[in-house]
């Protein structure tokens, strides 16, 4: 039986092959090698999002970031394939999400509703607004805040991947990309990389602690919220639920912050 070229070099010396010959062949093992990736970071995007995303139209998306990722990919650089592919694919998915258009306005409006008025009262508070004190200013009772939160929860797996910080093409980086590690260690970006990291932890701990268990399980850990839900013995729903408050929280802390309202 062949053996394939992954087994035959390590894959250090596979990438600086292809660098050097661009042979199809090549990118071809890798594409193979990395698609469960493409399947794995779908299955991940896919939580939260209506039925009418398709897991399999996700996959298709992001074969587009595993081709744009082998492209662009710089094996001198201190970084694993994977963790630069993850951002690529990721990337890829929201961007055509976003071309497709496919959350409604009004949801669209109701999430930078609860943002702005997150944004507002926490500056006048100085402090974690808590859920009652969002309800209240938004004229909610708190059960109607709780209903809102669960109609724009996809908007808000958009949202934490929207472009926070943009150097180059091969450079820019989503807040999501922030939470975890950095994907560059380019001296010219580490610097203000660095400086939102700190930023994000700021507001990341600010979080109230069952959200910011939330974020850390699923974005550090690696957890779907099935799992998360397991380990702290509630509902997928909630956990959703709770992925999506902590998302508008940081976009509103995040606002605040580059505004210097604090």
């Amino acid at each position: 039986m062949e053996t394939s070229l992954f087994e035959e070099q390590t894959e250090d010396e596979l990438w600086k092959e292809y660098k050097k010959t661009k042979a199809p062949a090549i990118r071809d093992k890798i594409i193979r090698q990395y698609m469960p990736l493409v399947k794995y970071v779908a299955g991940k995007v896919s939580t939260g999002m209506p039925d009418s995303v398709e897991f399999d139209d996700l996959v298709g998306f992001g074969q587009f970031g595993l081709l744009d990722a082998i492209n662009k990919f710089d094996p001198d650089k201190n970084v694993k394939f994977k963790t630069y592919a993850v951002t690529r694919i990721r990337g890829a998915i929201f961007d055509e999400l976003r071309e497709l258009d496919w959350v409604p306005r009004s949801v669209r409006q109701k999430s930078r509703e609860i943002e702005d008025t997150i944004v507002e009262l926490e500056a006048r508070l100085g402090r974690t607004a808590s859920d009652s004190e969002i309800a209240q200013a938004m004229g909610m009772t708190e059960k109607e805040y709780q209903d809102a939160v669960m109609k724009v929860s996809g908007t808000s797996v958009l949202s934490l991947n929207d472009v926070w910080y943009s150097g180059d093409d091969s450079e820019h980086m989503s807040l999501a990309d922030s939470i975890e590690s950095p994907s560059s260690l380019n001296p010219d970006v580490i610097v203000e990389r660095e400086e939102v990291r700190k930023i994000i932890i700021q507001a990341i701990n600010e979080l109230p602690e069952n959200e910011k268990m939330v974020i850390v399980l699923y974005y550090h850990e690696d957890l779907t919220f099935k799992e998360i839900g397991q380990v702290l013995d509630v509902s997928e729903s909630r956990i959703s639920q709770l992925h999506t408050k902590a998302n508008l929280r940081l976009r509103a802390k995040l606002t605040s912050m580059r505004k210097g309202i604090f």
